[in-house]
């Protein structure tokens, strides 16, 4: 077995659909949301993140072929005063859970935000996506809290259509 995990060129029409389609895998999983990506964002995804600042991807490839991704975003902590890395979404096809390939794709974003300077990689799970949860604790990501009596951090979100 192959595996290769590389940096999205989203001007690289192989990368760019693979991204895609492996977004498009993960948006019909029961984790992220059951229902595909809308055509016109298949369509437009790898341009409008190019044109994004600060954002990059990884596709993990076995054997050539695509089976996981990241998509990430910089960010920025006005305590540290330092840039961040937020990886939005991560996911590895099904037919390839329990291979690490998961633990690939976090080491290539820490790599990756290293080299940036960043002062930490956040991320969201969902509370009952306890695979994930444990392969991210494996990797060392815990649940943000600045006390324990105020309480860990929750991800909120308004929708604006």
């Amino acid at each position: 077995m192959n595996i290769n995990i590389q940096r999205v060129d989203y001007h690289n029409p192989r990368q760019a659909a693979d991204l895609v389609a492996m977004l498009n895998a993960y948006a019909q999983d029961e984790m992220g949301g059951g229902s595909p990506l809308k055509a016109q964002v298949q369509e437009t995804l790898a341009a409008e993140m190019a044109k994004f600042p600060g954002a990059f991807s990884f596709v993990c490839y076995v054997d050539d072929q695509p089976v996981g991704l990241a998509n990430c975003f910089m960010a920025f902590s006005t305590f540290k005063a330092k840039p961040i890395v937020n990886i939005h979404d991560i996911a590895v096809f099904s037919t390839h859970r329990g291979l690490g390939l998961s633990q690939k794709l976090l080491q290539a974003v820490e790599d990756e935000a290293r080299a940036r300077g960043c002062c930490k990689v956040t991320l969201e799970v969902l509370s009952g996506n306890d695979i994930a949860k444990k392969a991210y604790e494996k990797f060392g990501f815990s649940g943000y809290e600045l006390d324990p009596k105020v309480g860990h951090a929750l991800f909120w979100e308004k929708s604006l259509g």
